[in-house]
């Protein structure tokens, strides 16, 4: 049997500003304010009460980064060029942040499971990154980005394989 939800009215005075950046604001799923505010409520409580799972927290991450993603589509659709590493570092900071909203861990294992996947993912886009700078152009808006940044981190991986191997 399906729960019937009832409908509460709800009134409150906004700034203008904020009154015609919500009319403005794509939300999937609502096209009038009221709608969007159910919808933005709604994301806010699963957010707050940690009812994210995984899927549904990367679909919200990638809300949160949607603006940039559609400037840089834009760019690249005006200029041509296209950044791997800028796609890199989007796809890792979304996967990131919504392993950290649909994962609080309640337990030692659950942390452990938790450190594992963010840990993981780190150096999955430290291994594209390695990538990137072993060409002497990266893949990038900046394609001395990566060169110019990878000093230190070639020093401690130099270090690491010394250390390993004595």
């Amino acid at each position: 049997m399906s729960q019937v939800t009832t409908m509460e009215p709800l009134s409150a005075r906004i700034p203008g500003d904020l009154y015609l950046w919500l009319a403005q604001l794509r939300v999937e799923g609502a096209t009038t304010n009221s709608d969007k505010l159910r919808v933005l409520l709604g994301q806010l409580k699963r957010q707050h009460d940690g009812a994210f799972d995984y899927a549904a927290a990367h679909a919200w991450a990638r809300d949160l980064t949607g603006q940039s993603r559609e400037a840089l589509v834009a760019m690249e659709g005006r200029s041509g060029v296209h950044s791997d590493v800028m796609a890199a570092i989007l796809d890792h900071t979304t996967a990131a942040l919504a392993l950290l909203v649909s994962q609080a861990p309640k337990d030692d294992s659950q942390a452990v499971k938790l450190e594992e996947a963010l840990v993981r993912r780190s150096f999955a886009l430290c291994e594209t990154l390695l990538r990137q700078a072993a060409t002497s152009a990266a893949s990038a808006y900046d394609p001395t980005v990566v060169q110019r940044h990878m000093a230190g981190t070639i020093e401690l991986v130099t270090k690491l394989a010394l250390k390993k191997g004595a």
